[in-house]
């Protein structure tokens, strides 16, 4: 069980550096905007489905880039298949991530706390 969790989670690494490069490369969705990172993937063990966690940053509208994203899910698993050699690529969800945005929230928290003391 635990070289299976191994695997997966190499697995995991792998797809989040090449999707980065994908979304911050490769798309060319004028919806997609904003400065993107996926801060975490999260494959099923069958590997048939992937959870993309994806930060946004700076987007002029963070709706339209998640419709963006899940629209061009067809050409990043492609892309990624093309670039990790697996059996089966999984079909990509995004969901969004904001513990980088809580976390800035908490330190500009934490910065007027100082300042007020």
């Amino acid at each position: 069980m635990n070289k299976n969790n191994n695997r997966i989670g190499r697995i995991d690494e792998e797809y989040r550096k090449e999707l980065s490069q994908i979304i911050g490369y490769e798309l060319k969705n004028p919806n997609i905007t904003g400065m993107i990172s996926v801060t975490k993937v999260k494959v099923t063990p069958d590997l048939k489905y992937a959870k993309i966690y994806v930060s946004i940053m700076n987007s002029k509208n963070i709706k339209e880039t998640m419709e963006g994203l899940k629209k061009s899910s067809g050409f990043i698993r492609s892309e990624l298949a093309k670039r990790i050699n697996l059996r089966n690529t999984p079909e990509l969800t995004f969901e969004i991530d904001d513990s980088i945005e809580y976390g800035a929230h908490i330190d500009a928290i934490i910065n007027e706390l100082n300042k007020n003391s």
